[in-house]
């Protein structure tokens, strides 16, 4: 492709949105770049945030799945992402649930899929595509979902494979992939939102006795990037928090964190660069392509 590229590879539809929606907004509007979002299932294990909806969970109609794509849809548009792409096709991988639960021994249990055929579909998506940058979680996920785990080992096995020329010269040419990051969050930001929500009716770590005890986030000197969405991006981020109605309720915390600490606590997205080279200039890097 001639555009410049960046591939996102997300779990579950709302994770592109919430994780990294102020990045994705800000590079699909660059008319140089090309965005490509790669989502792993369909989110069919979900909590339902609105009551008038909870016959779509997994235990009722188990139609949740279907609704979430939907939404899918409709927040990846406000994005303005124009490229999207379902890993083996629409729905097949399933959601695993959290850890430790039945549904992660479901058949079709992303969390059980076998890597390398699973990495496969995305090696044919980056050859085809050709990115620069590849955005993905950690090795824990970021807070150790078992889905999140998995769309790390598979999207860090299929830049392997996609840059070896030997492996499945079927799916395309072989491309190397120039830079790889993992979201994060720094730190000071966990602590600030801690602090923020402490005592409020919707705070979201309830039950929590501090930041300490979070399983995410990493130290303000182990991240090398920020993009902070302007005042389009924000917008859009929030067009598609609003797309899911399922799992974004009106007021939840996540709506109001821009109202209570701003609007750059809802669209500063952090990054650990893994592989490739930072960008030139002092502190964090603040694009991704750089």
């Amino acid at each position: 492709m001639s555009a410049r590229g960046i591939i996102f590879v997300h779990a579950h539809p709302d994770d592109e949105t919430v994780g990294t929606g102020a990045t994705v907004a800000h590079y699909a509007a660059r008319p140089d770049v090309h965005v490509t979002v790669v989502t792993c299932t369909l989110g069919e294990e979900g909590e339902v945030r609105v009551p008038h909806l909870a016959g779509l969970a997994a235990g009722e109609a188990d139609q949740l799945g279907g609704y979430r794509y939907w939404e899918y849809r409709q927040a990846t548009e406000a994005l303005g992402v124009t490229d999207t792409h379902f890993l083996g096709g629409v729905a097949r991988y399933r959601d695993s649930g959290m850890m430790g639960l039945p549904s992660n021994d479901h058949p079709r249990a992303f969390w059980g899929a076998d890597v390398d055929e699973a990495a496969a579909d995305l090696v044919a998506v980056i050859r085809d595509r050709a990115p620069e940058v590849l955005v993905t979680y950690d090795p824990d996920g970021f807070y150790g979902h078992p889905d999140h785990i998995q769309a790390h080992r598979v999207a860090m096995r299929a830049a392997d494979l996609a840059a070896d020329p030997a492996w499945r010269p079927d799916l395309g040419a072989a491309h190397r992939i120039r830079k790889v990051y993992w979201t994060t969050m720094p730190r000071s930001v966990i602590e600030a939102q801690f602090d923020a929500f402490t005592g409020a009716t919707d705070n979201p770590f309830a039950g929590v006795a501090s930041a300490d005890e979070l399983p995410f986030g990493v130290p303000d000197d182990q991240i090398d990037a920020c993009v902070t969405g302007d005042a389009a991006d924000t917008a859009k981020k929030r067009a598609a928090m609003a797309a899911y109605a399922t799992q974004i309720a009106p007021g939840d915390w996540l709506d109001v964190l821009g109202d209570k600490l701003g609007d750059e606590a809802l669209v500063a997205e952090h990054y650990r660069l893994v592989r490739g080279e930072r960008g030139p200039g002092p502190g964090w890097e603040t694009d991704l392509l750089a």
